[in-house]
């Protein structure tokens, strides 16, 4: 989990008084998860962070998942979309369920308003692009490769160095964590976790604003969108501490677990929510016993959904894709390397793949919109012909 940090002015202690330079008192913020038995942080505001001049209802934003679909093997194909909207209109939804939705996102305009997502975390990856992550915690830069860990409710703007840019966001409607199996009774990463606190950036620079004037920040709740008008900026903390706040994970700092034989898809795991998991898989040594098969053996997905994003197009076990490729194996069927491409494997010794996954724990459910990007020929591969 994130570790503690503190940016900016604090008092000595929680819940007394701070008073500003003209002798007014910070307005203090309590910033929890799970009521009051979660993790925290506390925020002091220059302005009552419950003071709003309006709000105006923006409609739902819910997704039309289709029903009825057949089971079978999808690749989609992303490189079809257009890029539109900004980080948070440009956001289209592929495929979900009543834990996370997938959406894609290639944002052509930069974010005129903040944005508050109240119905869940966020895990945003960057495929292509750069800029920072601006939030009342703080600013996080980002590069290609990087996981954003975005917490619900956090305020925030991606401010982007150019544009198009292309990136995945996993909408959890519980919390984002890492791996269990990763930290000791103190939250502490073990030393054997393929990565640690150190591959975690949290928020660099504190801002403080103190103006005056008209802020928008457009809230999602309950599958709804709501505008909330502001006469102040709604980044005007002064100081913070705790353990909820966003945090960047570069998917290039992951440290791949290898073994004498093939490791199953865990190793590569980065984060875990409510019956779902994210994992990344990187460019690695492969087996070395000497009668290794390097790609994974065909099994059977009983009770998941395994979902693959091709970063790059150097998949070993995976014929046909392309950079930008999602791949769909759902519950029920088996799965596995494509005719050849086992025999094809003997012998390697390295792997250059770079992909994220979840794998999900019930069923999910795809948008007309990923229907109109899918190869309806992908589970012909199989045929061998």
């Amino acid at each position: 989990m994130p570790r503690y940090v503190a940016l900016g002015k604090l008092p000595p202690k929680r819940h007394i008084q701070f008073r500003k330079p003209d002798g007014g008192l910070y307005a203090e913020e309590v910033f929890g998860t799970k009521g009051f038995v979660g993790i925290q942080s506390i925020l002091y505001h220059i302005n009552p962070p419950t003071r709003v001049s309006g709000w105006q209802a923006k409609g739902c934003v819910q997704p039309h998942f289709v029903d009825h679909e057949p089971i079978r093997h999808r690749h989609l194909t992303t490189a079809k979309m257009k890029p539109c909207g900004d980080p948070i209109s440009g956001r289209v939804a592929l495929f979900g369920n009543s834990d996370v939705v997938w959406q894609m996102c290639l944002p052509a305009e930069q974010m005129e308003h903040f944005f508050k997502n109240a119905d869940g975390d966020e895990l945003i990856f960057i495929h292509e692009g750069s800029g920072a992550l601006e939030s009342q915690f703080g600013t996080v830069p980002y590069k290609p490769g990087d996981y954003l860990m975005v917490p619900r409710g956090t305020v925030y703007k991606l401010n982007m160095d150019e544009t198009p840019q292309r990136m995945i966001v996993i909408l959890a409607f519980s919390h984002i964590e890492t791996p269990r199996r990763y930290r000791n009774e103190y939250g502490q990463f073990l030393e054997h976790s393929p990565f640690c606190e150190r591959d975690m950036r949290p928020p660099s620079e504190l801002k403080t604003h103190d103006e005056k004037g008209e802020y928008k920040v457009l809230v999602r709740a309950r599958g709804e969108l709501t505008e909330y008008t502001y006469d102040y900026h709604p980044l005007d903390v002064a100081g913070w501490d705790g353990f909820v706040y966003p945090w960047a994970f570069s998917i290039n700092d992951f440290s791949p677990i290898t073994g004498k034989v093939h490791m199953p898809p865990p190793i590569h795991q980065n984060f875990q929510a409510n019956n779902f998991v994210v994992c990344s898989f990187c460019p690695r040594a492969l087996d070395y016993h000497p009668e290794a098969i390097p790609v994974p053996y065909s099994h059977s997905n009983v009770d998941s959904d395994e979902v693959l994003y091709y970063v790059n197009r150097r998949f070993g076990s995976r014929k046909g894709i392309e950079e930008g490729s999602i791949t769909l194996h759902p519950s029920g069927i088996p799965h596995g390397p494509q005719p050849g491409v086992t025999e094809a494997s003997l012998g390697a010794t390295k792997t250059e793949e770079l992909a994220v996954m979840l794998d999900t724990f019930r069923p999910l459910k795809l948008t007309r919109e990923a229907l109109e990007i899918e190869d309806e020929s992908y589970w012909k591969s199989w045929k061998g012909d």
